[in-house]
């Protein structure tokens, strides 16, 4: 069961002046044994279990901004000092200033256990950039220094892992809102998927039971992987929502999602949510 808040990212986001709803979005891709997965909404914290459980002993966070935290000069702490004030030990690298201005890399590293990043994203603070990929407990400082040429040198839709051999996971979110994370594991997407929509349905059971969080089963893995293999590339939107059911439309998309496009007028599937029985089924939509 997946507990899922009412702060959750389909809760405090939404699409227009008009505030539509903003819907899952999802897009899988595999080339040289890698896997890059596009998705919304999720918040880092939301996706941290996930993460966890494919990563290895460590994770660097290699870039974190955030308005949550500022100085008396309003501007952002350190993720050093962020870390801090959330009582969560790390080792801290530091890049220098030949990294400040270099997308997806802050001037220092935080080196942590991989049980840690739970506590690092509690759910009590929001980061508008937050980039971590996974690295072995024992790695050296001049293999910091190598991770951060790669990071710095390599394209948005070039492979990263693929450079990067001791990894095995590679996640960045934007606004707290939009996921981008490549890996090694070919099961990490359809988990992703499934968690999608635990978290959609959660959001509109919170909110319609008037309650801060509600308790979801998730899917199993047979339902996001007849998914995936049905079509690369997907939306999703809520239908019908009462306290025994929640049905989440599903449409393929041609090309991953982009902030503006539209649901479309039909869906191909249905997704429910039987609450009472705690079971998901996929159906072709009506």
């Amino acid at each position: 069961m997946i507990e899922v808040g009412q702060q959750g990212a389909f809760s405090v986001n939404s699409v227009g002046m008009e505030r539509r709803p903003f819907p899952l979005s999802f897009s899988v891709r595999e080339a040289e044994g890698l896997w890059r997965v596009r998705a919304s909404a999720a918040q880092a914290g939301e996706l941290a279990d996930l993460l966890v459980a494919v990563a290895n002993d460590a994770v660097a966070v290699v870039a974190l901004e955030t308005n949550s935290y500022l100085d008396e000069d309003w501007r952002p702490l350190r993720p050093s000092l962020i870390a801090a004030e959330l009582g969560v030990p790390c080792t801290v690298h530091s890049l220098g200033s030949w990294a400040s201005g270099t997308n997806g890399l802050a001037e220092e590293l935080l080196v942590m256990d991989r049980d840690l990043l739970p506590r690092l994203r509690d759910g009590t603070w929001s980061p508008y950039e937050l980039t971590l990929i996974d690295v072995p407990a024992d790695v050296r400082a001049e293999q910091l220094d190598e991770l951060a040429l790669v990071l710095g040198t390599t394209g948005i839709d070039e492979p990263l892992l693929s450079r990067q051999g001791d990894s095995r996971v590679w996640f960045s979110g934007h606004d707290d809102c939009y996921v981008m994370l490549e890996t090694r594991d070919p099961a990490l997407p359809a988990a992703v998927l499934a968690r999608l929509l635990t978290l959609l349905a959660g959001s509109a059971l919170a909110e319609l039971i008037e309650e801060p969080v509600s308790r979801v089963p998730e899917p199993g893995p047979r339902l996001p992987e007849q998914l995936i293999a049905t079509a690369p590339h997907w939306i999703g939107a809520l239908g019908t929502v009462t306290e025994d059911l929640v049905a989440i439309g599903l449409a393929a998309l041609p090309d991953p999602w982009q902030l503006g496009v539209s649901f479309p007028r039909q869906a191909d599937l249905t997704a429910t949510l039987d609450v009472r029985h705690g079971t998901w089924r996929i159906t072709p939509a009506e």
